[in-house]
């Protein structure tokens, strides 16, 4: 027997968290394309309700705020890959959008369910963690901003507190003349990642003044690779250190073996999309 719970169509944020409030065994749904299977396939236990946010037009803004580019939660993966902003001001990210499942996922998938579910494959993470984008958290009494690489505790474990609602990432744009890009790969199309990576770099004088890499779906959480960022700045982009920076960054992550693949094989997409972006 198919499991039995309320849904609940907000219109507002107040709406929302008095929802929230009065069911606190409620979940938040966006798109759903990822909780909708998680509940049929009973790997969740049924909520007590679900709570959508598909109604609240203001989570769905995406706006220029000078050398900020505020993206709202229910911004859909289909929107983030044309955007005019998004794409000329984040290319990485925007990259990433594209690459999410197949068309129908793009245009119901949000920014905010990719980050909340807080899946070790989340494709939008290491964009905006190179981007050291932050996220806005709302409460009925109280607003916050956690830098993205500390939003993460563990596999589909925020930093979220009871009755708070992710509104919006919020994302500086980066330095005119950086370059940025993201790489990945699936064992089909609309498969999840085994592996992705995203690298940012500004160069001054033909030295990288400021790199920043990230990846996914090599570690409990989508992660910077600090000691590779480290092995770039301050050097010329030759190959030597190139491949310092790829060997680095493949010892810094901490893949499985799965079903879907070995982390020896992970280790090496690592070290291939980091030469490759340096590149």
């Amino acid at each position: 027997m198919s499991a039995k719970y309320e849904y609940y169509k907000p219109r507002t944020l107040e709406d929302a968290w008095r929802l929230l409030a009065e069911a606190p065994q409620a979940r938040l749904i966006a798109g759903g394309t990822d909780l909708l299977v998680r509940l049929k396939k009973r790997v969740l236990a049924p909520p007590g309700a679900l709570v959508s946010l598909r109604s609240i037009p203001e989570l769905a803004a995406i706006e220029a705020r000078g050398a900020m580019l505020r993206l709202g939660a229910l911004a859909s993966a289909a929107r983030l890959a044309s955007d005019p902003e998004v794409t000329a001001a984040l290319p990485a990210l925007a990259r990433a959008a594209q690459w999410l499942g197949g068309a129908q996922i793009r245009n119901v998938a949000t920014l905010g369910g990719n980050i909340a579910n807080a899946s070790p494959a989340a494709d939008l993470v290491p964009p905006l963690l190179v981007y050291e984008a932050r996220v806005e958290v709302r409460s009925a009494k109280e607003r916050r901003e956690v830098p993205l690489s500390d939003f993460f505790r563990g596999p589909g474990e925020t930093c979220l507190r009871p009755g708070e609602i992710l509104t919006a990432v919020l994302v500086p744009r980066p330095a005119e003349g950086a370059r940025s890009g993201y790489l990945r790969k699936g064992r089909v199309r609309m498969d999840l990642a085994l592996a992705g990576v995203a690298a940012l770099v500004e160069r001054r004088d033909d030295v990288c003044s400021r790199a920043r890499l990230a990846a996914c779906a090599v570690a409990p959480v989508p992660l910077r690779l600090r000691r590779a960022e480290a092995q770039l700045e301050g050097e010329r982009l030759t190959s030597e250190a190139i491949e310092r920076a790829a060997a680095a960054a493949a010892a810094e992550v901490s893949p499985i073996d799965d079903v879907r693949t070995s982390a020896e094989y992970r280790r090496v997409l690592v070290q291939v999309f980091v030469r490759r972006l340096l590149a």
